[in-house]
């Protein structure tokens, strides 16, 4: 009898350790959401100071910053047109009140110029595009004109090859780009995470 008492005890005792760390997995992702979504609430444009942050003990202010962090980084991404940017600005500066390594300061300002130099060379390209496409429309109105007895004109992204061609250019375009982004971005949680 007490050998099968011995073994109860000992699942006893095992179901209480796993409830244990279940209830600390449980606080650590509370913690780590309360993060998120006070980096979501900033982002968002509501008055949260993320500086705060840094102010609560040891092992919260740990995963706060990670679940805020998480969130900001998110919204760092490759702008579709130069507007769209002001996300990524934002989630920026949420990284710089977050972040207390004196690198970060460098890390963002590295990932501001690789967003402007996204947007810089995706124009450019565009531009080269359209200046091949134009050449061969103008031809095509030529022929065109001429067979209709009237004038034609169209745009270089009217082209049918246009699309087909601009979307190979984005592709490579947003691979080149947001890999230099990622590696950043990594980066940047080792510094302030780690």
């Amino acid at each position: 009898m007490a050998e099968i008492r011995s073994t109860l005890e000992m699942v006893l005792e095992r179901a209480a350790r796993l409830e244990a760390e279940a209830g600390d997995s449980l606080a650590t992702e509370e913690k780590s959401q309360e993060g998120m979504r006070l980096a979501a609430q900033y982002m968002r444009g509501e008055e949260i100071d993320l500086a705060l942050l840094l102010a609560k003990p040891e092992g919260e202010r740990r995963l706060l910053v990670q679940g805020a962090l998480a969130t900001l980084l998110r919204n760092i991404t490759l702008p579709r047109e130069g507007d769209d940017q002001a996300g990524a600005d934002r989630a920026m500066q949420g990284m710089l009140q977050v972040g207390q390594d004196p690198q970060l300061q460098a890390v963002v300002e590295e990932m501001k110029k690789i967003l402007g130099q996204f947007l810089q060379h995706k124009e450019q390209l565009r531009g080269q595009i359209e200046e091949q496409f134009a050449q061969q429309m103008a031809t095509t109105e030529h022929s065109m004109g001429q067979q209709t007895g009237g004038q034609v004109k169209r745009e270089p992204d009217q082209h049918p090859q246009f699309a087909e061609e601009w979307q190979k250019v984005m592709v490579q375009l947003n691979e080149k780009y947001g890999n230099a982004l990622d590696q950043h971005k990594t980066y940047t949680q080792q510094l302030v995470a780690g």
